[in-house]
């Protein structure tokens, strides 16, 4: 009779255990529960530390799409609209070109190339977040003003993506600037994991007759579901918690818009820009429940992500099957 691995496991915790399991197993679950710990603790001081913008305006903070510390009022819809339509947006952009350079990096390059690619790749990641947004602000900015804002404008204008006056900072330098963030992470973990693959897959794909693209799609990639997932749930929180570039080139401005050239607001600009300006209580709690709101909409977006591939991986074996 063949045991399960789990079975395996359970039958080796009920033999007698010497003390360094007991430690070893104690250990284990101390650090998991410590990360729950840690979980509740951030949620609890969130909610404690905006109770009094969430007794002042209730669900209405999500909707109403005013921003007037003068005149207390306060919402939020401009801020979370910006987040998640930035962060999806760049990882729209981000997510296939960090595909493509993992599956060139693990099955395609050459050895001379890969190893110095990898590096220049994995370099994008230490940079401060603070030079991204000046090489946006002083050399991408200007180049989205003119000449491919005024091109679009020209040729696309009737579309309301590319109606409106190209400014340079906005939607669109905000939405480039965190799909060059993102890139390396994506990339890096997606690599690893199509590198995890093993050789007798590949071999076995050759041997049937199929080509080196048939394998590496039809055999190599949905091997490595786990990793590609696990490299754009990076990048998007990566993405939707980034404040400092995204502050420098995105504008500022709590207003929603259609158009990608408008200025805009993301919550964690929101929360950089105005925080050192709260000046009385009702101020500060309003901020602090958009880092509440912030943590709802990443956890919300990741699940919605994980929803979507793990969606699209059961499709894919639907069909090979």
């Amino acid at each position: 009779m063949t045991l399960s691995p789990r079975a395996i496991t359970r039958r080796a915790w009920d033999l007698p255990r010497n003390l360094g399991d007991v430690i070893f197993r104690g250990w284990a679950w101390l650090m998991a529960a410590t990360i729950l710990a840690l979980i509740a603790l951030l949620v609890y001081e969130l909610y404690a530390g905006s109770r009094l913008g969430l007794a002042r305006y209730g669900f209405r903070f999500l909707l109403d799409q005013t921003w007037d510390p003068v005149f207390e009022e306060f919402g939020a819809l401009p801020a979370i609209y910006g987040t998640v339509v930035s962060s999806l947006l760049a990882l729209a952009v981000a997510g296939p070109l960090g595909l493509l350079s993992s599956i060139f990096l693990a099955e395609l390059a050459p050895r001379w190339l890969e190893a110095p690619l990898s590096l220049l790749i994995e370099l994008l990641a230490s940079i401060p977040s603070v030079v991204y947004g000046l090489w946006g602000l002083f050399v991408l900015a200007p180049i989205l003003r003119q000449p491919v804002g005024s091109s679009f404008r020209n040729t696309l204008g009737f579309l309301s993506l590319f109606s409106c006056i190209p400014l340079g900072i906005g939607m669109l330098a905000a939405v480039i600037i965190l799909a060059i963030m993102i890139l390396p992470y994506i990339t890096a973990v997606a690599r690893d994991g199509l590198r995890a693959v093993p050789n007798d897959q590949r071999e076995a794909m050759l041997a049937l007759g199929a080509t080196r693209w048939e394998t590496i799609w039809r055999v190599v990639v949905p091997y490595a579901r786990s990793g590609i997932i696990g490299g754009l749930m990076l990048g998007l929180g990566r993405a939707v918690g980034e404040t400092m570039a995204v502050t420098m080139v995105i504008g500022n401005r709590p207003e929603i818009s259609a158009c990608l050239f408008n200025p805009a607001y993301t919550l964690a600009s929101l929360i950089a820009n105005e925080f050192t300006e709260a000046t009385y209580d009702l101020y500060v709690s309003v901020l602090i429940e958009l880092g509440l709101v912030l943590f709802g909409v990443t956890l919300l977006l990741n699940a919605l992500a994980r929803l979507l591939v793990s969606r699209v991986g059961g499709g894919l074996e639907e069909r090979q099957a």
